[in-house]
C-alpha cells in the first residue's frame, strides 16, 4: 500500500475521500479522484480487491472468475486509464473471442454467435432463413438508438425534472418504452429462437425478455458491434491493473478493513468508522452492494428517499447457483462460453419470477481454457457453472432453505450438463466450490442474494434509481450496479465517471482529462442463461 502523503508533489491539505469497497466502481472512482488531486483511502472488507470481479485462485492451480467472466466494450475503462496517465492495453491483455459464445436451444438447435456479420447471417439462416436479413436492420437501428440514448447515460439525474430534458424526450421515439424487448425484436426476427438469441441477456437485468423494456436491445447489439473479450488471467486481472494504477496515483488501499458505518455531523458525512476508530473524510463514496450496505452504513432517519422500507420493497434481479469445478482432462469440443436455454424457456422464467427453483433450468458454462491455458494446470480444466434461480426474497414465500436444497440442486446442475454433450463429471472433479443465493448474501454481502442488483424496469431507471449523489444527506456518493446508470462493468465504470465528476465539482477538484462517455448498457458481463 502507498500512502498518498508518500507521493511527491501532493499537498497535505487536499480533500480527503473515503471509498468503501474495492469493486470495479470503487476502483474506478478512486483512480479518477486521485488523478484530480484528492487524497483517497480505499477500504475493502476482504483480503482481495475486485469485489465480485475478482479471480479465485484454488488449490491445484485452478483459477476461476467469481462473477463476471468476460469484458464488453473496453473503451470506457481505456478512457479512464488514459485520464489517469496509464494505458489499459499495457496493463491487461484483452483477447477478443470469436465465436463470442455458443447458444444451445435445448431440443432444437445450436448457434455460434459471431461478430462477423455474414457468418452470423448464416447462423441465423440455419434457424430461420427468412430472418437472416433482419440482422443488418437490427444493427443499423440500434446504432441510431445508442446514439440517441448515449447522452442520457453520461449524465447524472439529480431531480425528476431531469427526465424532461430535450435529449431524453427526443430519444423516446427510438427507445419505444411501451414495447417489450421480445416485441421490439419481432420487427426484425419472426422466429422465437432467433429473438431469444438477441434477448436472453435481459435475465441479468433481473427481467424477462417478455417484460424488459425495448431499450435493452442495445445489450446484444454491443456484443456484435464491439466484441466480447477475455482478460488473460481472468477478469480479476482488470481489477488488479486498476489497483496498480490507483496505488501509483497515491491511493491508499486498506484490505481486511470492513467499514461499520458512515460518521455524520447532522446530515453531512464526516468520515467512516471501523475497528472502533474514525477515519475523517470530506466525502464518502459507497461501492458496496446497495441493498446490503446502505441500511448498515446510513441511519434510516437520514434516508428520505431510500428508507429501509423502500429498499426492502424494491425490485431485484434473480440470483445464481454456482459451481466452480477443477476437472481432470480437457474439453476441446467446448466453446469458451456456452449458454443452454431450456426448451420451455417461458416456464423457466416464470418459475424464477414466482420464487420457484427451476426444475429444468437454463444454465451458463464458462470454459476459459478454450482461450487461456493459464486458468488451469496442464491436462486439467476450470469450469464455471451458473444457474439462474430466484433471489432470497422471491423464494422466501416458497420456504426455500438452501442448506437443504444445495446438495439436490448440485446433482441437478451437473446432470443438466449432459444436454451440452458432457459425460458424468463427478469422477473427474478434483476441486469444487459451491455458492448458493444464501452464500451470496452471507459470504459476499449481496442484498437478498440478488446477484445483479436492482432490476432495470422503467420504475428503477435513470432518476428513479439511487442517485450518484445520494439524496437526503451531504457528502455521500454512490457507485456500482445499484446506482445510475445501472449494472454491468462498462456501465459501472461510466457511473464512476459521473460520480467522480459530481464529487470533484462539489469539492473544487481540478477536472480530469476524460474522454467520451458510455456507448451503451450491458449486463453483468456474463452471458445469461
Amino acid at each position: 500500500m502507498i500512502s498518498p502523503l508518500a507521493s511527491p508533489g501532493l499537498r497535505p491539505d487536499r480533500p480527503r475521500i473515503a471509498v468503501i469497497g474495492a469493486g470495479p466502481g470503487g476502483l474506478a472512482a478512486a483512480m479518477l479522484l486521485a488523478a484530480q488531486g484528492a487524497r483517497v483511502t480505499l477500504f475493502e472488507k476482504d483480503a482481495e480487491i475486485g469485489g465480485r470481479s475478482r479471480t479465485l485462485a484454488a488449490p491445484g492451480g485452478y483459477r476461476f472468475d467469481l462473477g463476471p467472466t468476460f469484458f464488453l466494450y473496453p473503451r470506457i475503462l481505456a478512457e479512464i486509464f488514459t485520464a489517469c496517465g496509464a494505458e489499459l492495453s499495457a496493463e491487461v491483455e484483452l483477447i477478443r473471442l470469436d465465436p463470442q459464445y455458443r447458444l444451445v436451444f435445448e431440443g432444437a438447435a445450436t448457434l455460434d454467435a459471431t461478430p462477423d456479420v455474414p457468418r452470423m447471417e448464416a447462423e441465423i439462416a440455419r434457424l430461420c432463413p427468412g430472418d437472416a436479413p433482419g440482422l443488418r436492420s437490427f444493427l443499423a437501428e440500434n446504432r441510431r438508438k445508442l446514439e440517441a440514448f448515449r447522452p442520457v447515460l453520461e449524465r447524472p439525474f439529480s431531480a425528476l425534472r431531469d427526465h424532461l430534458s430535450p435529449g431524453l424526450l427526443r430519444s423516446l421515439a427510438l427507445l419505444r418504452p411501451h414495447r417489450s424487448l421480445d416485441q421490439d425484436l419481432a420487427r426484425h426476427f419472426r422466429d422465437p429462437l432467433v429473438r431469444l438469441a438477441f434477448s436472453f441477456q435481459s435475465k441479468y437485468l433481473g427481467m424477462s425478455p417478455f417484460r424488459c423494456p425495448s431499450l435493452f436491445t442495445i445489450l446484444s447489439f454491443l456484443e456484435y458491434e464491439h466484441g466480447i473479450f477475455h482478460p488473460r488471467g481472468g477478469c480479476g486481472a482488470v481489477a488488479a491493473a486498476m489497483a496498480r494504477v490507483a496505488a501509483r496515483l497515491g491511493v491508499e488501499i486498506r484490505r481486511d478493513s470492513a467499514v461499520e458505518r458512515i460518521a455524520f455531523a447532522g446530515r453531512r458525512a464526516v468520515g467512516v468508522e471501523l475497528g472502533g476508530a474514525r477515519h475523517a473524510a470530506d466525502a464518502v463514496v459507497v461501492n458496496a452492494d446497495f441493498a446490503h450496505a446502505i441500511p448498515r452504513l446510513i441511519p434510516d432517519a437520514l434516508r428520505q428517499q431510500w428508507s429501509d422500507r423502500r429498499i426492502a420493497g424494491a425490485r431485484y434481479s434473480c440470483s445464481t447457483f454456482m459451481l466452480y469445478l477443477g476437472v481432470a482432462g480437457s474439453f476441446p469440443e467446448l466453446a469458451h462460453h456456452t449458454v443452454l436455454l431450456a426448451e420451455d424457456y417461458r416456464r423457466n422464467i416464470r418459475q424464477i419470477e414466482t420464487g420457484e427453483i427451476p426444475d429444468v433450468p437454463s444454465l451458463y458454462l464458462h470454459h476459459p481454457g478454450a482461450s487461456d491455458p493459464s486458468m488451469a494446470p496442464p491436462g486439467h480444466s476450470s469450469l464455471y457453472l451458473l444457474v439462474p434461480v430466484p433471489n432470497l426474497r422471491q423464494s422466501a414465500a416458497a420456504g426455500v432453505d438452501w442448506t437443504q436444497e444445495a446438495p439436490r440442486y448440485r446433482r441437478l446442475a451437473l446432470d443438466r450438463l449432459r444436454a451440452l454433450g458432457l459425460p458424468d463429471l463427478a469422477p473427474r472433479i478434483r476441486y469444487e466450490r459451491m455458492v448458493t443465493p444464501a452464500d451470496w448474501q452471507a459470504r459476499y454481502a449481496v442484498g437478498f442474494g440478488a446477484t445483479f442488483n436492482l432490476s432495470h424496469d422503467l420504475g428503477q431507471m435513470l432518476g428513479f434509481r439511487p442517485r450518484n449523489r445520494f439524496s437526503g444527506v451531504e457528502g455521500v456518493y454512490l457507485v456500482g450496479g445499484g446506482t445510475h446508470p445501472g449494472s454491468g462493468l462498462p456501465v459501472i465504470y461510466e457511473g464512476a465517471r459521473i460520480t467522480a465528476t459530481l464529487l470533484a465539482q462539489d469539492l473544487g477538484l481540478r477536472p480530469a482529462a476524460q474522454g467520451a462517455g458510455v456507448a451503451g448498457l450491458t449486463p453483468a458481463c456474463t452471458p445469461a442463461a
